[in-house]
């Protein structure tokens, strides 16, 4: 076998890697757990802000050492394999930058009625249709105004040099087209920032095209109100004059003092274990203890390990540890540390920190604010225009311009600050402050400072979000609480685990040593899927369990292809050897292009998908790849060091109850295909009558809902409760932690078209009556009053489903170009358009089959719901079904290149036959492990696993009865077509 050293160095060394990178989740989980212990109480109620609390503290602690090198639990976080919000938890937020106020903010927040009346009119109309807002303006705009030019609003001052009174609206509408996208940009880059600076372990932040949207996801993340403080806050940016430290170096000396003093009196305790670290990293316990210890006098408190003031260097400023941060935070914030310090002096930390030494450092710069005053000197109001340049040396630098009035500000700020610094500060975040050269007498300045590329285009982005402002607001948010995660990532993870090992049996049954080749690849397969998703910071979704379930049918496909090709070669009377070798080589074609063609459908979704569908791709794209390599050349090798005795090796391909099985098949499928077809139609037209007709049951995510907070006076399990109120109510049921397990949101898509008073009076009511028949706890009006078996609702409010209607947007694009791009390989692999078209219908006719098989089960009792999860299912049906159609479409080319074209039906019939042995065994071991996942994944999955069971199965039955057969009838017209010319022209 050639390459088979390359072959064996790749293996060793991606298993290596997969190995390393895996490692860091095994630590992070340990980690997690002690925080989760920390913050569970005497009646087992998890506080998840005490939790965070827990990891926070140990966010720059050192928790894992790999051969000496240690790591801090923010990089075992930031390489570990993440979990999205729906196995692990967190929050998921949607947010709306405003293209009102840009509009209003271009026109110098004009009075103009008309103009107002067009504003608001746009407004009213967002509501209802996807078209871009500034479209919807101009045509209201052209209702109101009539013969009223845009540049009678638009022409101001600060428009100067881009808006006149000979502009034309179409290059106003451009204008503010730009700056709307703009803005969109500016305000992504600060949402970034922000999250990057928040810690949480693989964010998500993309925006969603032609959209005002930006989507974020933040895994793990178990403090709501934190994020949504994070994410709403008004960015405001400022430029502030720096003190210097002889300024206020007595003052800090004073605090010192103030502090010593303190800390001698104070008698610390011992860490007794690992509840007690958050309370006791912070510098006072620190400072106390080395008192206490007599290792510490007033001196080396103020320049020793873990200083206050840390005076590195006169001119620089204060430079401290970033760990040390939070609990200078803490000393500031003091009402009698405030006292000593100046009054007009506001401290600010830099945004980044700097290694140095092996550690990671951060400035605190002293602002000088005035009477403690909000009102910077110059504020980013005043800028224009910013863009990445670079300096005298060729450094990155930003560049920036401003208006009138921002030009003669500037110009004595710095005159007057000559020598100093001026600090470019963003939500309280000091971005830069460099050192004035000299004045500056126009708007045009250059900032320098330590940047790359990408930080100096990503401050003059946050430079330029002062030139207009783009509120922001939370459209839809869903959390998602760890009790949730757990429960479906173990059921999940343990029906995989049922079903695989049922999977091996039968391979091991059916395959004898070949089987045990087989489960190896598997077993490779699903390896580096999850080292390669750790190694890439890509996060595993119950979608991206669908991808690996399609990956486990295609790598046990690949080798049953290259099995059956092998024993087809020895009863052709061929040695082992030569066997092994045709068998590979004539599987290659086949498995190149099943694999191929749904490689390309994961990479389109991938590009144009949204939420599940992205996730779902990503790990389609990994698990082909790797399921790819794993059963075609780790086999391989495996396979040749088995056989290195020649034909005296006992390596076997069959036991003995399956040497002969499905090899003389001779079953006329395709004279039942006019059956087949009406069976296929009837049943469709009938599941989508009744999906129409009684309708599906839409998830609340596709819906939208009223949501209710409601706490327990104990812990109760989530998917329980939403098992329970799915009777309860005609809607959907969705339920989730909410900041502790025994805090529940349910939301109910129940009476969701209708919004008054009386119908939320209604749901509510029902709310509390299901709550009550499930649980058998009993409703108490006041919260405060919970004692045992009681509940309170606290909060509500109605949620949209706008994501929703994103998703399904983008996802029905992105299945139809992948379409386009099936049929257009397939053309181009097998040279005629009948064998495209034929596989196209069959996937149609497996997603409609697919949905209306959910109708029919709806209308029969069951409560299957048609949410996002179920997308990921249909498309992993989609990759399923091509997969099976290439395979026997390959057949049918290899007889036809052997056979030509007589016999056509014939010579069809055969190759499904010929294929039949590997059609079954793929499709039975798939449909084990979705088998098992139906019966024990849990009340989560069930709707998940019931979609997939549906999917291989109708997947099997189309590339038999409809791919197959259609391509016959395409091609008996095609050549009666040519036979009819061919006799008109010997005639």
């Amino acid at each position: 076998m050639r390459n088979k050293g390359v072959i064996v160095f790749l293996t060793v060394i991606i298993t290596g890697l997969c190995l390393y990178y895996l490692s860091f989740t095994l630590v992070s989980n340990r980690v997690q757990e002690k925080a989760t212990l920390y913050a569970t109480d005497e009646s087992g109620n998890v506080d998840f802000a005490r939790r965070q609390t827990y990891l926070d503290s140990v966010w720059r602690e050192p928790v894992y050492n790999f051969l000496g090198i240690p790591f801090t639990y923010q990089e075992v976080k930031n390489t570990e394999l993440g979990l999205g919000l729906d196995l692990q938890g967190g929050m998921h937020v949607t947010l709306e930058v405003s293209p009102v106020e840009i509009v209003r903010g271009l026109s110098g927040n004009s009075k103009d009625p008309v103009f107002n009346q067009a504003v608001e009119t746009a407004q009213e109309r967002a509501k209802t249709t996807n078209d871009k807002f500034v479209n919807l303006f101009y045509q209201a705009w052209k209702e109101k105004a009539g013969d009223k030019r845009l540049n009678t609003i638009f022409a101001t001052a600060a428009n100067r040099g881009r808006i006149s009174l000979e502009s034309s609206d179409s290059a106003i509408l451009s204008i503010i087209d730009d700056e709307v996208e703009n803005a969109i940009d500016r305000s992504f880059n600060i949402l970034r920032t922000r999250i990057d600076r928040f810690g949480t372990s693989q964010p998500n932040i993309q925006r969603i095209q032609n959209t005002g949207r930006i989507q974020i996801e933040l895994p793990g993340v178990d403090n709501p109100e934190r994020v949504r403080n994070l994410l709403q806050g008004v960015a405001k940016l400022q430029f502030w004059e720096v003190a210097e430290i002889n300024e206020f170096g007595d003052a800090l000396q004073n605090v010192n003092a103030l502090l010593v003093e303190e800390a001698k009196a104070k008698k610390p305790s011992p860490v007794e274990d690992d509840k007690a670290l958050a309370d006791t990293t912070d510098l006072e316990s620190d400072l106390a203890r080395k008192l206490a210890e007599g290792t510490a006098d007033d001196d080396s408190l103020g320049l020793g390990v873990s200083p206050l003031f840390s005076l590195l260097k006169a001119n620089y400023g204060l430079v401290y540890e970033v760990r040390d941060t939070l609990a200078i935070n803490r000393i500031m914030n003091r009402e009698d540390v405030k006292s000593v310090l100046p009054r007009d002096i506001r401290f600010l930390w830099s945004v980044k920190p700097q290694k140095s030494d092996n550690m990671e450092l951060l400035e605190l710069h002293a602002i000088k604010a005035p009477r403690g005053t909000d009102q910077a000197p110059l504020e980013g109001d005043v800028i224009t225009d910013a863009r990445q340049s670079y300096d005298q040396s060729s450094r990155p630098a930003v560049s920036m311009q401003m208006n009138a009035e921002g030009a003669r500000r500037w110009r004595k700020l710095t005159s007057e600050n000559i020598g100093n610094r001026i600090a470019v500060v963003l939500d309280d975040y000091v971005y830069t402050a460099p050192v004035v050269q000299g004045e500056i007498p126009s708007g045009q300045s250059e900032i320098t400072g330590n940047f790359s590329i990408e930080e100096a285009k990503d401050l003059a982005n946050i430079l330029k979000s002062g030139t207009l402002p783009a509120p922001t607001r939370i459209v839809e948010e869903a959390i998602v609480g760890p009790t949730l995660g757990v429960e479906a990532s173990k059921q999940g993870i343990n029906s995989m685990i049922a079903g695989l090992a049922l999977v091996v049996l039968f391979m091991v049954a059916y395959y004898a040593k070949g089987g045990f080749v087989a489960i190896a690849a598997l077993l490779f397969n699903i390896f580096f899927i999850l080292g390669i998703l750790a190694q890439l910071g890509a996060a595993l979704t119950l979608p991206g369990i669908a991808g690996i379930v399609l990956t486990i049918g295609m790598s046990i496909d690949a080798n049953v292809l290259i099995f059956e090709r092998i024993k087809e070669e020895i009863r052709n009377g061929s040695g082992l050897l030569q066997a092994i070798s045709s068998g590979y080589n004539k599987a290659f074609s086949a498995i190149l292009d099943s694999n191929v063609t749904t490689f390309l459908t994961g990479a389109i979704l991938y590009a144009l998908g949204q939420g599940p569908v992205k996730g779902f791709a990503i790990v389609l794209m990994i698990g082909i790849a790797s399921s790819f390599f794993s059963a075609v050349f780790i086999t391989r090798v495996i396979v040749y060091w088995m056989s290195k005795k020649g034909d005296k090796s006992k390596l076997s391909f069959s036991t003995p109850f399956a040497r002969d099985l499905l090899t003389s098949l001779n079953i006329d499928f395709l004279s039942k295909r006019k059956v087949a077809y009406l069976i296929s139609t009837s049943i469709i037209i009938v599941g989508l009558i009744i999906g129409l007709t009684s309708g599906l049951k839409f998830g609340v995510d596709f819906t939208g809902g009223r949501y209710y907070i409601v706490e327990f006076s104990e812990a109760v399990p989530a998917s329980d409760l939403k098992v329970g109120l799915d009777g309860e109510f005609d809607g959907a049921v969705e339920v989730k932690t909410y900041g502790a397990n025994n805090i529940l949101k349910v939301t109910t898509s129940y009476l969701i078209n209708e919004d008054s008073d009386e119908a939320n009076r209604e749901v509510e009511t029902r709310v509390r009556e299901g709550i009550a028949a499930v649980t058998g706890f009993s409703y108490l009006q006041d919260a405060t009053q919970l004692s045992g078996g009681d509940f309170s609702i606290t909060g509500s409010n109605k949620v949209g489903a706008t994501v929703a209607d994103d998703i399904k947007k983008s996802s029905l694009e992105a299945m139809f170009f992948a379409l386009v791009a099936i049929f257009l390989y397939i053309l181009l692999r097998f040279r005629k358009w009948q064998f495209s078209l034929a596989s196209i219908i069959a996937l149609v006719h497996d997603t409609f089959f697919v949905i209306a098989a959910f109708s029919i089960a709806s209308a029969l009792g069951a409560t299957f719901e048609i949410d996002q999860v179920f997308i990921a299912a249909v498309l992993t049906v989609i990759g399923y079904s091509i997969n099976d159609t290439v395979i026997v479409f390959d057949r049918i080319r290899e007889n036809i290149s052997n056979r030509g074209t007589n016999r056509l039906v014939q010579m069809f019939n055969d190759a499904i036959n010929q294929t039949m042995a590997r059609t079954l065994i793929t499709s039975a071991t798939t449909l084990i492990v979705v088998l098992v996942l139906l019966i024990f994944g849990g009340e989560v999955l069930r709707g998940f696993s019931f979609a997939l069971l549906i999917g291989v199965l109708v997947g099997t039955y189309s590339s038999i009865y409809i791919a197959t057969p259609i391509v016959v009838d395409l091609m008996k017209k095609e050549l009666a077509g040519e036979a009819k010319e061919q006799t008109k022209k010997v005639a």
